[in-house]
């Protein structure tokens, strides 16, 4: 049910309305899908008959009932777009879920190959306000779980904000060592060379980043082992949960990558004490210590829409750190965070880094979701997937109607189309609310967290 339209929005509708067909308009806006700020265009475009030269159809913005293309925007975020990032979560879910127990152009044979959900956690900085187990903190209360004091440091003047900005700089190639040393103690513990190890095994990975309270980024990630020649390919049967268990556990206190040499002190980064692995058995699987694969696909996907702001900071980038932070509901903590970054920025050694333009994710500059080369289908794919469905029905309609489409193969597009801006009218806002979806709880969810490290 659409919301009750202030004053200024009905009289924009009903201005919308003496020049053209009300219902066209509002198509093209529910053709969004509720996207909250989509890109709006202005050009044209010509399908071209190939062997004729005939115009077959033709698009022009201002015969369009906006009067622009409008096209969705697309961002993962939940904070920026709710309805785009739905999408994205739904399409992280589906991608996760084929690694796991098949679809998509995956085998369901894939669900027996040995499987893990890792999560790997940031090093201290400092203590912090936590409720470890549960119970009493180290300043002595016992905070409840929406409490904003969670995840700030106890003393903020001997916090180590340079080293918490830094490692989630090096977060991204500290992964990259991990692999690279769970392959070695996977070949290890097989008693063969790593060069060896690619003929008879590959190694798969999803994993995403997730903000701890304090600021700090750390992985959840499915690890798979399959055969050499990928999910379709059985494994050897030395290949067991637990010896990929054991190796990541290795790996991950092994891992370290260096970073850079500031005031005398020499930076290098490894990951936290706190390591949790657990298998992943049926999709259906309702134990505690092992998990379903379902619950893991929707813990990942839940986490791919969200970025920084969880942890108190901003969802778009700065370039002034004193102006932008002023009114926002950034904490103490963050902005402490975010000046560090901006600080730092300035420095030549760390150009590279990016600092300033990464301020906003307190250093962090990598994908949020990542995932090998042969884990399961791409989201690029699965984009590509719903858009030939949305042109199969496109193209039935036209029929439908009496109007068919010439076929797609005989047809040259010839288009140009320019930036004219980002959102929406009131009036549009207004019109694309009743396609806004409401995003549900994720079924399956892990309850499982990291604590804050002290």
């Amino acid at each position: 049910m659409h919301p009750e339209a202030p004053t200024g929005v009905i009289r924009q509708v009903a201005a919308l309305a003496q020049f053209g067909d009300l219902s066209t308009y509002a198509r093209q806006i529910q053709r969004l899908g509720g996207c909250e700020r989509p890109v709006r265009m202005e050009g044209h475009r010509l399908d071209v008959h190939a062997a004729t030269g005939e115009i077959v159809r033709e698009v022009v913005d201002r015969d369009l009932p906006a009067g622009q293309l409008l096209i969705r925007c697309n961002n993962r975020r939940a904070t920026r777009c709710a309805a785009c990032a739905e999408v994205y979560r739904k399409d992280t879910f589906h991608l996760v879920t084929a690694g796991l127990s098949g679809g998509k152009g995956i085998g369901p044979a894939v669900a027996q190959h040995p499987r893990v959900f890792a999560t790997f956690t940031a090093p201290s900085f400092g203590s912090v306000h936590n409720r470890p187990g549960g119970g009493r903190c180290r300043c002595g209360r016992t905070h409840t779980d929406d409490d904003p004091a969670l995840g700030t440091p106890l003393d903020p003047e001997r916090y180590d904000y340079r080293a918490a900005v830094l490692w989630n700089a090096h977060a991204g190639a500290l992964w990259a060592r991990f692999t690279t040393y769970m392959r070695q103690q996977l070949a290890s513990r097989a008693g063969i060379g790593r060069s060896e190890l690619r003929h008879c095994l590959k190694v798969s990975y999803a994993k995403v980043a997730e903000y701890q309270r304090r600021g700090a980024v750390h992985f959840h990630a499915v690890i798979r082992l399959d055969g050499p020649d990928g999910a379709e390919d059985t494994p050897p049967h030395w290949a067991t949960t637990e010896l990929l268990a054991d190796a990541i556990r290795s790996a991950a206190r092994l891992a370290e990558t260096p970073g850079p040499l500031l005031d005398g002190r020499a930076y290098a980064f490894s990951f936290g004490k706190q390591l949790d692995i657990r298998p992943i058995r049926s999709a259906d699987f309702a134990g505690t210590s092992d998990l379903s694969s379902r619950a893991v696909a929707a813990y990942i996907a839940k986490y791919a829409t969200k970025g920084a702001e969880t942890a108190g900071t901003l969802d778009r980038p700065i370039r002034n750190p004193i102006t932008d932070l002023i009114g926002t509901d950034v904490t103490d903590h963050a902005r402490q965070m975010i000046l560090t970054c901006w600080h730092l920025g300035a420095r030549p050694e760390l150009e590279d880094l990016r600092l300033r333009k990464w301020a906003h994710m307190l250093g962090f500059r990598g994908h949020f979701s990542t995932k090998s080369r042969a884990y399961s289908v791409t989201l690029g794919a699965l984009r590509q997937e719903r858009a030939d469905h949305n042109e199969a029905l496109t193209r039935e309609r036209a029929a439908l109607a009496g109007h068919p489409l010439p076929d797609p193969d005989t047809v040259l597009v010839l288009s140009h189309w320019r930036f004219a801006g980002i959102g929406l009218t009131a009036a549009e806002s207004w019109l694309a609310t009743s396609r806004r979806p409401d995003t549900p709880d994720t079924e399956g969810d892990s309850s499982w967290t990291a604590d804050e490290t002290n």
